[in-house]
């Protein structure tokens, strides 16, 4: 193991030190937004921090924010664990169930919002367990009234605190954050995430990526993933970096946006690096300072060509939000195409194993990744009100990732496929059992099953819904697409309606997702973009 002390691994030291030791270096600049230094970002959290012990936030308290990538986002997080409170970032799409799932799941006791989005709470308010206060950033409509029951403040209040707050011993052991990742037979589960679980995998990402106090990190992740909260911005604290946060991903100006902001390391998945190379080349593209850009995958097909025409190096990683990152590739080394690298063994135990027999597989043979710490807190302590998911994952002692690959002779590690029904699109982990509740509410709709199914990108898909409608019923698609819009966030809307007499199901009554997968395209399954439909359109304006 490695020789780093953990036992003081804490993301309120970390902060604490670099606003000590690097008060006045830039640390956050948002696109279009403000910029602050350590000791500013520091200094706002703190102020915040008080505010929300003013509004009861104790020690083990949750606090839920809901907002895009803004600095309000950064200073909550920071300050929810000032106090010793747990971060529960969770997506600002969320609407209908799935935000009454994760609210009532975390419990929490403020939730922090931006404007545009309470109306979504309201339209919920009613299936909501608790009340807890409610935090508003911008200006609420009246028509976004909430029940009496639940207390309204409005952000820059709360945030304007001049009371010193009572900062509670936080060790590494305590929960820090809980991010949301979907699976594929229920609602999307909590990873309950300690603060050694956080601080490595910003450790290692600062450490293998070789960041350190002149690196300027773009970042276009959304700040309730791991890769743009703990690698990206925890990352580059440790390292006393710099971090550039963006308002969305928009691949045709990722160039022009490293350069601007004179940007040396970058991230993205691997559909969204494939769009960023979709774009027309030109003879700039490799007029800027990027000399890394990490990535999971960093897609085989285009490797080398992305490589040459933008000037950077590709780091590719193997990880998930639940272990951090346990296999990276080696910055130093040749690009080894289709390979995340080794094993992490100073921190991580690994292995590839048959899923059947949990047997451990041959070199070169496909097989299930397994992974267990080799230090405690360093990766997460179950799902969040999940006991029975909790234990599913685990077995023989392994944490099963549900992802498969291989490892050659020489212990590079390839990864190959994601478990058959899981619904991965545009880095976002769908859960189909959220788009199946939805559509089920429609009084046509008998039965369904989502189902992914490969999209233009390499490792990225598209939804499909297969539909078994009410006998005599008709539904128009159009129609149904719209009914689920006004239920779902935008990237559980499926791209095709498949309508089918009946569900394949096995002995057990389990919808049998594999045959649906495999079954050849039928000719008479509806296309969203074939038709020419705008998701802004169904979803309306201001989404």
């Amino acid at each position: 193991m490695s020789s780093i002390d953990t036992a003081s691994w804490t993301v309120n030291e970390a902060l604490a030190g670099r606003a000590r030791d690097s008060a006045d270096r830039p640390f956050l600049r948002f696109v279009g937004g403000p910029a602050q230094t350590y000791a500013q970002a520091n200094a706002s959290a703190l102020r915040l921090a008080a505010g929300l012990q003013g509004l009861g936030v104790t020690k083990g308290d949750r606090v839920v924010a809901m907002t895009r990538n803004r600095v309000e986002a950064i200073h909550l997080w920071l300050a929810t664990n000032l106090i010793g409170a747990v971060d529960v970032a969770i997506n600002f799409g969320y609407k209908g169930g799935p935000l009454v799932h994760a609210t009532n799941q975390a419990r929490p006791k403020v939730i922090v919002l931006e404007a545009e989005f309470l109306p979504f709470l309201a339209e919920v308010a009613h299936d909501l367990h608790e009340a807890p206060a409610i935090v508003v950033i911008g200006e609420a409509a009246a028509s976004a009234a909430l029940p009496a029951r639940f207390n309204v403040f409005a952000y820059d209040a709360v945030s304007a605190c001049v009371d010193a707050p009572l900062l509670p011993a936080v060790t590494r052991a305590d929960v820090a954050s809980i991010i949301y990742t979907s699976g594929t037979t229920g609602s999307a589960k909590g990873v309950i995430m300690p603060h050694g679980h956080v601080m490595l995998i910003a450790e290692r990402t600062a450490r293998q990526c070789r960041l350190g106090s002149d690196e300027v990190w773009y970042s276009f992740h959304p700040l309730y993933h791991m890769a743009g909260k703990f690698m990206a911005v925890l990352g580059s604290l440790v390292a006393g970096g710099e971090v550039v946060i963006d308002a969305a991903f928009e691949p045709d100006k990722w160039v022009s946006r490293v350069r601007e902001f004179g940007a040396t390391i970058s991230g993205g998945h691997g559909p969204m690096l494939e769009m960023i190379f979709a774009a027309p080349p030109s003879p700039d593209d490799s007029n800027h300072r990027v000399r890394t850009v990490c990535s999971a995958p960093f897609p085989r097909h285009i490797a080398r060509d992305f490589q040459a025409r933008f000037g950077i190096k590709g780091l590719e990683v193997w990880g998930m939000t639940e272990i951090g990152l346990p296999v990276w590739s080696d910055i130093d080394a040749p690009l080894r195409e289709g390979s995340c690298g080794k094993v992490d063994d100073d921190w991580f135990e690994f292995a590839i194993v048959d899923p059947d027999t949990d047997a451990a597989v041959e070199p070169g043979n496909t097989g299930e990744f397994v992974v267990r710490p080799k230090a405690p807190w360093t990766i997460m302590q179950g799902y969040d009100g999940m006991p029975e998911k909790t234990v599913e994952a685990w077995r023989n002692l392994w944490f099963h990732t549900g992802d498969f690959g291989y490892m050659d002779a020489g212990g590079h590690v390839y990864f190959v496929e994601r478990a058959s029904d899981r619904i991965r699109r545009r880095a976002e982990n769908v859960s189909a059992y959220d788009i199946e509740v939805a559509a089920m509410k429609h009084p046509s709709v008998c039965e369904v099953a989502a189902i992914g199914v490969p999209s233009e990108f390499a490792g990225d898909d598209d939804i499909e819904l297969c539909v078994v409608l009410h006998d005599g019923a008709v539904v128009e698609p159009l129609g149904l697409l719209g009914y689920l819009a006004r239920s779902l966030p935008h990237y559980m809307i499926p791209r095709y309606l498949r309508f089918i007499d009946a569900l394949p199901r096995s002995a057990t009554n389990k919808i049998q997702r594999a045959l649906l997968k495999k079954a050849p395209r039928d000719p008479s399954t509806w296309d969203r973009k074939a038709h020419g439909v705008n998701l802004r359109d169904l979803i309306g304006p201001g989404t």
